[in-house]
C-alpha cells in the first residue's frame, strides 16, 4: 500500500517537473582549464604563415628569407662553431647582468618597502632612474667603465633591477595593514613577520618584475652587443648587416626570441610551483 501511495505521489511531481521549462545551464565565466603548450600556438602560426608566404613567392628572399633558408644558415653557423661561441658569450653577459640586477632590485625593494627612511632615500632615486632612458646612459657608462664588458653588464643590471624593484615595492606597499596589526597582536618578531607576512605578500609582484627583468636582459643585450663587441649574437647581426646577410640577422633574432620565450616560461613554471597555494583566474 505504501509503495503504491509513493508511486502515485511521485507521478504528479514528475509530470510537474517535466512540464516546467528546463532551466538553462549557467555558462561558466572562467577561462577554463589550461591547455598544454598554449604559448607555442602563436609562434607556430606565425612561422606557418611565413613559410606559406615564402613558398607562394609573396616575400622577397633577399629581404625576408624562407624559414628553411634560415634553418640551413643556422646549421652552417653552428657546424662552423661561430654560433656556439656567440651564444655562449651572450648568455654569459646576460647572466652576469641579470644576477646583479636581481640582487639589487630585491634588496632595494625590501629596504624601501619596510622602512620609511629607506623609502625616502631609495624610492625617489629609483623613480628618477626609471625616467631616464637606460640606453641613453651608454655614453656615460663607457666614459666611466671603458668599452669592455663592464659597461655592458652594468647596463643590463640597470635594465633588470628597475622592473624587479618597482613590482616588488608595489607588492610590499599593497600588503593589507590588518596583517601587520595581526602580526603585532600575535607578537611576531621582525624575522617572523618578514617570513610569514612580507615574503608571501610580495612574491606575486616579485615574479611579475622577474619576468620583465628576464625579458629586459635580452632586449638590452641586442643593442649592447653592437657597440664595440667582438663576439655575441648582436655582434654577429651587426656584421651580417654590413654584408647584407638577412638570413644571419634572422638567425640571431630567432635565437634571442627562443631564449626569451624559454626563460619566461621557466619563470612562469617556478611561479606556479611557488605560488601553488593561490587560487587565481589563470590557475
Amino acid at each position: 500500500m505504501s509503495a503504491v501511495t509513493t508511486t502515485t505521489a511521485a507521478a504528479p511531481a514528475t509530470a510537474q517537473q517535466e512540464s516546467r521549462p528546463a532551466r538553462r545551464r549557467r555558462r561558466g565565466l572562467s577561462p577554463g582549464r589550461r591547455l598544454p603548450a598554449t604559448r607555442l600556438v602563436g609562434p607556430a602560426v606565425l612561422i606557418a604563415v611565413w613559410a606559406a608566404a615564402s613558398a607562394a613567392g609573396r616575400l622577397d628572399p633577399g629581404a625576408i628569407p624562407a624559414p628553411w633558408t634560415v634553418l640551413r644558415t643556422a646549421g652552417h653557423l653552428w657546424s662552423a662553431g661561430t654560433l656556439r661561441t656567440d651564444i655562449a658569450t651572450s648568455v654569459e653577459r646576460a647572466a652576469y647582468g641579470f644576477a646583479i640586477g636581481l640582487t639589487a632590485g630585491v634588496v632595494l625593494a625590501l629596504v624601501s618597502g619596510l622602512s620609511r627612511i629607506g623609502e625616502a632615500l631609495i624610492d625617489g632615486t629609483v623613480q628618477l632612474n626609471r625616467a631616464i632612458p637606460t640606453l641613453g646612459l651608454i655614453p656615460l657608462f663607457i666614459l666611466w667603465l671603458g668599452i669592455g664588458e663592464a659597461f655592458k653588464i652594468a647596463i643590463i643590471a640597470i635594465v633588470v633591477y628597475i622592473p624587479i624593484y618597482l613590482n616588488t615595492h608595489a607588492a610590499l606597499s599593497g600588503i593589507d595593514s590588518r596583517f601587520v596589526e595581526l602580526a603585532e597582536v600575535q607578537g611576531l618578531s621582525r624575522v617572523q613577520f618578514v617570513r610569514q607576512i612580507v615574503i608571501p605578500g610580495a612574491l606575486p609582484g616579485f615574479f611579475v618584475g622577474l619576468r620583465l627583468g628576464v625579458t629586459g636582459s635580452w632586449l638590452g643585450l641586442v643593442v649592447l652587443e653592437q657597440i664595440n663587441a667582438t663576439s655575441g649574437l648582436g655582434y654577429m647581426m651587426f656584421q651580417a648587416q654590413n654584408y647584407g646577410q638577412s638570413d644571419v640577422i634572422l638567425v640571431g633574432l630567432l635565437v634571442y626570441g627562443v631564449f626569451g620565450l624559454v626563460s619566461d616560461s621557466a619563470v612562469r613554471l617556478i611561479e606556479r610551483r611557488v605560488l601553488s597555494w593561490r587560487r587565481t583566474l589563470s590557475s
